[in-house]
């Protein structure tokens, strides 16, 4: 992506859309393998509260494929900057910011950098690091990514649709479809690019930067991101944190268990009704 984007035309580029008339704005960022449509559960009542923004993630199946430089997009800062483009785009400051799985992160990087942009993080299901090492034992062995890797160069829509019951874990199938209809339409070879990105990170760092209040919600059970990772989280960021976690199993309870997920939400967003 021409660095010239930045200011001009990325929130044109990645899709962006508004919903609701609130005064506070509260934006909503999607995770690995899904897009903006990920939260089409939740939009139609928060935005009875909230300008709620959406955007797509540049290795998003919606986005024009050619803006996705994987040398760019090596780190997690490219997207990142990204994000503070696109609020800076339209003139925002002092959001509150959900970012889904990767998106926790790319809302980490951006609070660090830029924490006038945000008056509150919800980080749903994310994770700063998903490799185990030494210290760290809240990730994936090598030989598991190496294996997920592989399968995704191989034979990538075989391995979404093996992927996608396992990620959702709940017997929901209506769920597992709309998730792995969407990861499908992803070009298989941005999508290892972005995998590899994504699972070999390392944002521990990052943590502490963070001064912003932060709200970790996460699943009871969930095969990405062990329950674990939310109270290594909530020891390691700067400021004041809080864990809630969701009585259900899955990686996407924006799909698999919206109603509990929006329940959350309703106490720490302080909504009635």
């Amino acid at each position: 992506m021409n660095s010239t984007m930045c200011g001009v035309g990325l929130v044109e580029a990645l899709n962006t859309r508004v919903y609701g008339n609130g005064t506070q704005t509260l934006v909503l960022s999607h995770g690995f393998g899904s897009d903006q449509n990920v939260w089409h559960y939740l939009i139609p009542y928060l935005a009875c509260y909230f300008k709620v923004l959406v955007f797509d993630l540049v290795i998003s199946p919606d986005v024009n494929p050619k803006l996705y430089d994987p040398k760019r997009y090596s780190g997690f800062g490219s997207y990142a900057k990204d994000l503070i483009c696109v609020l800076d785009e339209l003139h925002l400051e002092n959001t509150i910011y959900m970012g889904h799985s990767m998106s926790a992160m790319i809302g980490c990087i951006a609070a660090a950098k830029r924490p006038q942009l945000f008056q509150h993080l919800i980080l749903l299901g994310g994770s700063p690091r998903y490799l185990n090492t030494k210290g760290y034992i809240d990730g994936f062995e090598r030989p598991v990514l190496d294996t997920i890797f592989t399968d995704i160069q191989h034979n990538f829509s075989k391995w979404v649709h093996n992927f996608a019951p396992k990620a959702i874990i709940v017997n929901d199938t209506s769920a597992i479809s709309e998730f792995e209809h969407t990861f499908r339409r992803i070009k298989p070879k941005i999508a290892l690019s972005a995998a590899k990105i994504v699972f070999l990170s390392d944002n521990r760092c990052v943590l502490s930067r963070v001064n912003v209040p932060c709200t970790i919600i996460q699943s009871e059970e969930d095969m990405v991101v062990p329950k674990s990772v939310a109270s290594y989280m909530k020891k390691k960021l700067g400021g004041h944190a809080k864990v809630k976690i969701l009585k259900t199993k899955g990686h996407y309870p924006q799909l698999s268990a919206y109603p509990l997920l929006l329940h959350v939400l309703k106490k720490v967003l302080k909504l009635k009704g």
